[in-house]
């Protein structure tokens, strides 16, 4: 689960990480109401929206004074921002962030990520701030540095932190503030059941101050149920209608730009699926994972699901039964089809449990069902079928 910038800085100012001031508002009027609650006379407007290039798309202005900030804010409130990261769709602008303008010195990138190929805390550094740092990864990886963090302990200690901020160069009172914040992450990450906080920029002000400028902050859903104040935080309207419907069932579901629609049962199976549909010259719709004990009104919804989606000219369902069965998967699917008045080629492979009884219900069904006999040979049915 993703949050806004503003939401991210919030819980940073809470665990005691250097954040400058700030106030969020959702319509212009807001502005004159809570601009007393900032000092200065510069101030940064920011759209909140879940993507990242904003500056880029117009998202972000540096404003001279508070007159100039209303006509600004009337301009950036329900504009449709559209970066390398919303698609060519966009996103809508629904409110926005003014925070008090900071002069920079230096820009630093800082982030911490759960890093499950070694069950460590990743912390990455780089003096490449402001940048995607998958371009600093690839064009000068040498300005970036990596540190290791064992789970179960309090956190870093001097040694560690040392070498996390050491590529910064930072002086006495910087370093001070450097580790608090180091410290400060890394019980976020797991206070919060956080997945990644990323940094960036990092700043030093002209005079010498260390700020947490922008932040970004995603969280683990499976540990959702027992972080109720971060699902409080949650906006719906940066999601797609698809996914939050997804939610409710309790279904991994993730829209895709393809043109086969995929059912399976199991992450690692429904990567597989993806992969033999892209071998076999198409692209998949969707990743939706209806998981091992699924149950009639579960396959129902995800049926509806994949159909919802007008980018949809084939279905391919792929179930290996074992704790689910295969005749309850098929009685939802026929359920489904009969609902939304089924219209285009499905095919679909069963094996493991019952799934002698699930292709006698499918064949039994009157509907328009291709069966595989295997992956392979059910990939092959719904390309050509599409075709």
């Amino acid at each position: 689960m993703n949050i806004h910038e503003h939401q991210a800085k919030d819980i940073l100012r809470e665990f005691g990480a250097p954040v400058s001031k700030g106030i969020v508002v959702f319509s212009v009027e807001e502005i004159k109401k809570n601009i007393s609650k900032l000092s200065g006379s510069k101030f940064v407007l920011k759209a909140q929206i879940h993507a990242g290039g904003r500056g880029k798309a117009g998202g972000v202005k540096l404003i001279q004074n508070k007159s100039e900030l209303e006509k600004e804010a009337n301009l950036m409130i329900g504009k449709i921002l559209v970066t390398h990261q919303t698609g060519p769709e966009g996103k809508e602008v629904k409110r926005l962030y003014i925070e008090e303008a900071s002069d920079i010195a230096k820009e630093f990138y800082l982030s911490c990520v759960v890093d499950r190929e070694s069950s460590k805390i990743a912390f990455i550094s780089s003096t490449e701030g402001g940048m995607d740092i998958e371009k600093v990864a690839k064009e000068s990886p040498n300005k970036i540095i990596t540190n290791k963090i064992d789970f179960n302990t309090e956190g870093p200690d001097e040694k560690e932190i040392g070498k996390i901020i050491s590529i910064f160069k930072l002086n006495e009172n910087q370093t001070l503030t450097a580790k608090k914040l180091i410290k400060s992450l890394f019980k976020i990450l797991i206070e919060k059941d956080a997945s990644l906080i990323e940094i960036n920029p990092l700043i030093i002000t002209k005079d010498e101050k260390l700020l947490c400028l922008d932040a970004k902050m995603n969280f683990d859903d499976n540990a959702i149920f027992r972080r109720p104040e971060i699902l409080k935080l949650r906006d719906l309207s940066e999601e797609d209608p698809a996914e939050i419907e997804a939610s409710k069932y309790d279904l991994a579901y993730i829209k895709l730009n393809g043109s086969i629609g995929c059912m399976v049962n199991g992450a690692g199976l429904a990567m597989a699926t993806m992969d033999i549909i892209k071998l076999y010259g198409k692209e998949p719709a969707n990743f939706l994972d209806v998981g091992g004990g699924a149950s009639k009104e579960k396959v129902t919804a995800a049926f509806k699901l994949i159909l919802a989606d007008e980018n949809v000219r084939g279905i391919l369902i792929n179930i290996f039964g074992g704790i689910m069965r295969c005749d309850v998967l098929a009685q939802g699917v026929i359920d489904a089809a009969k609902q939304v008045n089924l219209s285009v080629p499905l095919v679909v492979r069963l094996a493991g449990t019952n799934f002698k009884e699930g292709k006698e219900l499918l064949d039994k069904s009157n509907l328009k069902i291709l069966s595989a006999t295997d992956l392979n040979d059910a990939a092959k049915k719904i390309v050509d079928a599409i075709k």
